[in-house]
């Protein structure tokens, strides 16, 4: 089997996604121990990966930025190409991303078979499998060509020092006196996310249990936060919100830290299962069978038995049929008792 010295591995899409790529990253590692490896990103998210064991340099692209027009993927791709790598994985199956993909001209380049003008820009493709395979064995599939078998290794973040210090050190200035349930009641998709008035529910039962609870939200989802935290007139002393407040990284090494956590289907969601964190996921427009689920015993996914679900990979910003019906069927009694018994209450 061929051996190589310097490998792209190219994921930019949500944070999410990048997380979800984890597995493939160490099965490269485990098969080319002396490779460096080059982690592309989406600009912003890159923060994150910065601790990750694997990967020797994590490298942002701006999607929305200087880099956003196909021209400028293919110059993109032509400075690759002059770095000396001699393997490209694209675990992102954009128009965009073929066209870097291609402009590289590096000897062996793997990517998906789907879409079509993908079969222009790699020099090998494999289906993605789709309907078969949850994401991480669909992303583990790009490397079969290199003679890497068997299930994919286990997804584990490891963060930089500097994040999993500020974590360290709030948790000692705080001196918890319970559990601690964190939140997350935002998405990027408005339908992924559960009302504010159960998230509120949770906060006040979690409260008169005994937990403390901190609330996450980030850029633009401040004005969510404080409506939850309102909503739940519960002890204030026993409640934080963190909105606004932490980095991508800090946001990760905070989540690490929690005795439960209940989220929106999102890129935190998979921050922390993949540092097995209790957690309950809500799952309404998307399904847990499209396969971008958390994993683990400690992960539960609840869902509501709508026969419209899924309405679309990401969800849409309005609820097509106009009743949200996936999310409102998910009831805070549902939720509550899933999540008293990760907390121990």
């Amino acid at each position: 089997m061929q051996e190589y010295t310097k490998i792209g591995v190219w994921q930019t899409a949500f944070l999410g996604d990048a997380v979800l790529t984890l597995p493939l990253l160490r099965a490269l590692k485990d098969r080319f121990p002396g490779a460096e490896i080059d982690f592309f990103v989406r600009s912003g998210v890159e923060p994150v990966f910065e601790g990750q064991p694997e990967i020797t340099r994590v490298r942002p692209f701006a999607k929305r930025g200087k880099q956003k027009s196909l021209n400028a993927a293919v110059r993109l791709g032509w400075e690759i190409g002059r770095e000396g790598f001699d393997l490209w994985i694209s675990a992102h199956a954009s128009l965009r991303s073929a066209f870097v993909s291609g402009a590289t001209g590096i000897t062996r380049r793997i990517g998906y078979s789907h879409p079509w003008y993908n079969r222009f820009a790699y020099t090998e493709t494999v289906d993605r499998r789709f309907d078969e395979l949850a994401e991480i064995e669909r992303l583990m599939e790009l490397v079969r060509p290199l003679g890497i078998e068997g299930p994919a290794p286990r997804a584990k973040l490891v963060l930089a020092d500097q994040a999993t210090e500020a974590a360290d050190a709030f948790w000692a200035e705080a001196g918890f006196s319970g559990p601690v349930l964190g939140i997350h009641p935002g998405s990027t998709w408005p339908t992924k996310c559960w009302p504010v008035e159960y998230f509120s529910d949770i906060v006040r039962r979690a409260v008169e249990s005994g937990a403390h609870v901190l609330v996450f939200a980030g850029p633009g989802e401040e004005g969510v936060a404080q409506q939850v935290v309102d909503g739940a007139l519960a002890d204030p002393s026993r409640v934080i919100n963190l909105a606004g407040r932490l980095s991508l990284p800090e946001l990760a090494a905070y989540l690490g830290r929690l005795d439960g956590y209940l989220t929106n289907d999102s890129g935190p969601m998979h921050l922390a299962w993949t540092q097995d964190v209790p957690l309950v996921a809500l799952f309404g427009p998307t399904v847990e069978k499209l396969g971008f689920f958390p994993r683990g015993v400690h992960s539960t996914v609840l869902e509501a038995d709508v026969s419209c679900r899924p309405c679309g990979l990401h969800g849409p910003r309005k609820c097509p049929e106009g009743h949200f019906r996936c999310m409102k069927e998910l009831t805070p009694d549902r939720v509550w008792e899933a999540l008293k018994a990760k907390l121990g209450l």
